[in-house]
């Protein structure tokens, strides 16, 4: 196999010279994924389709009439956004069958600039886990593992897992998942790739099938930030089939340039995220990069987050809760998986959800339905979204203080499979979601990068965050330390 370059502007350039062909850029991509079928990436591979808006690429390119930097590079979407003709399960026997009449906004945004979609990738039913290994396909493999047989693998993690190991294997350029509480940085992380979770509402969730409206965003997972910036700067800004995206226009971000300069900037390290379990390892990944930001001329000070140790039980309250609500309108009558026991009603409803939802749906669905009883409703519904508030207002201070907040994304490297299943779903979630949560419920950009193998040669990122449509200083920043860290060119 030939191999193909790592960066989409590199891809583009290779197109306009006539040195690569997207056709055969695109029959390569669905080779790879057809011999890494180990990895359980793919849920569905829409090779047909690829090849067709592969050739429609080929054809702009000889006519010298590329739309974009994007036209002609392979990319994959989470089997959670709605794609025209191409099966959406959300990895559920609730959905199996579904496939959907539209595209999401994001998908067809992509498509508008030109880039080939080679299938849908594998998650965590319903998006609701953090290793992606809660599929009806079965679990995702990290394509860093050891190991691929049996329970000796690593997880890929989640719920974007297969989105991640898309981009980590080199099977496309790009992918999309969702970002619920961290499930696009956390894969990311684990898989040694950028993840970035864009500014709520920055970004539209029309054809996203919801889990938490409140906090579900569209993820972006590349190799590098520039490829990142590409794929932000064609999917976001407003849409009238989406009242949660805000109506300004958005400007595009220019790729990050060497010329870059940290001086000026104030980076933020919170006290709280030095938290129980956090791995040496990461610690002293965390420890390095800052001190690399300082000796490049940023400020970097100590600030506090000082209801960080609050934010996962809250974030679990109104996932459950929103869950519950959102679940609801699976009941076997409009569309989705019908079961066959229906004597009345009631049983039509029971034996349908009874079928299509896995274990982890199902207790989500019972929990939030409890928060939600009248009894229940202010002890725990109201008073979350009271601490809720109260976390977002941690930020606003913070942002007071400084420009970007340097976290961990994860609090060690990529479990193995056999030790990650020891836990429960929301024991697991508990500890994988702990650093990139409270961004989802403040609703503020975050963005994981990778930067260096730990001693077991798995990737250790950190995390980003910053204020409130901040990309542009937060993929900067990101930016200039992916090329002092160089991970792309070390590890790839």
């Amino acid at each position: 196999m030939n191999r193909l370059p790592l960066r989409v502007r590199a891809l583009s350039e290779c197109f306009r010279n006539k040195s690569l062909d997207p056709v055969a850029v695109a029959e390569q991509c669905l080779a790879q994924i057809e011999l890494q079928k180990p990895l359980n990436a793919f849920v569905r591979v829409a090779s047909a389709k690829a090849l067709k808006q592969a050739e429609c690429s080929r054809d702009r390119y000889q006519k010298d009439k590329a739309i974009s930097v994007l036209d002609g590079a392979t990319i994959a979407v989470k089997d959670n956004f709605c794609t025209k003709d191409v099966h959406t399960t959300c990895a559920s026997r609730m959905l199996e069958k579904f496939i959907p009449t539209y595209d999401a906004t994001v998908v067809e945004r992509l498509q508008a600039h030109g880039v080939i979609l080679l299938g849908k990738t594998n998650l965590d039913q319903f998006g609701m886990g953090s290793g992606c290994i809660d599929s009806i396909f079965g679990p995702t493999r990290n394509s860093w593992s050891e190991d691929l047989n049996d329970d000796r693998f690593r997880i890929a993690g989640g719920s974007s897992g297969g989105s991640a190991v898309a981009v980590a294997a080199r099977l496309c350029y790009a992918a999309l998942g969702s970002d619920t509480g961290g499930s696009t940085r956390n894969p990311a992380s684990y898989c040694g790739v950028v993840g970035l979770k864009p500014t709520y509402g920055l970004v539209s969730r029309h054809g996203l099938i919801p889990l938490v409206n409140s906090m579900d965003v569209p993820g972006i997972m590349t190799r590098t930030v520039d490829d990142c910036t590409a794929v932000l700067n064609a999917i976001a800004g407003p849409d009238s089939r989406d009242s949660t995206t805000v109506k300004k226009r958005y400007q595009s971000i220019p790729a990050t340039g060497e010329e870059f300069s940290l001086k000026g900037v104030r980076i933020g390290i919170p006290i709280e995220y030095h938290c129980d379990g956090l791995d040496t390892e990461v610690l002293e990944t965390w420890t390095v990069v800052a001190d690399m930001l300082e000796s490049a001329g940023a400020t970097v000070k100590a600030v506090s987050l000082p209801n960080t140790a609050s934010s996962i039980f809250v974030y679990s309250i109104l996932n459950q809760c929103e869950v519950a609500s959102n679940m609801s309108r699976y009941d076997g009558i409009e569309y989705g998986h019908r079961s066959q026991e229906d004597s009345s009603t009631e049983q039509l409803y029971a034996s349908t959800r009874a079928e299509g939802f896995n274990g982890v749906v199902k207790n989500r669905i019972l929990s939030g339905n409890y928060f939600l009883l009248r009894e229940n409703y202010d002890k725990y519904f109201q008073k979350a979204l009271k601490v809720r508030r109260l976390i977002a207002d941690d930020f606003v201070q913070a942002f007071k203080q400084v420009d970007i907040l340097l976290t961990p994304t994860t609090l060690s490297d990529a479990p193995l499979y056999k030790d990650f299943v020891q836990s429960n779903n929301r024991d697991q979630c508990a500890v994988q979601d702990f650093c990139t949560q409270s961004a989802n419920m403040a609703g503020i950009p975050a963005l994981s990068l990778p930067v260096r193998l730990s001693s077991r040669r798995l990737p250790i990122s950190l995390q980003l965050m910053g204020d409130h449509f901040t990309e542009r200083t937060l993929l900067a920043v990101a930016g200039w330390i992916e090329r002092e860290v160089n991970f792309i060119v070390n590890y790839n």
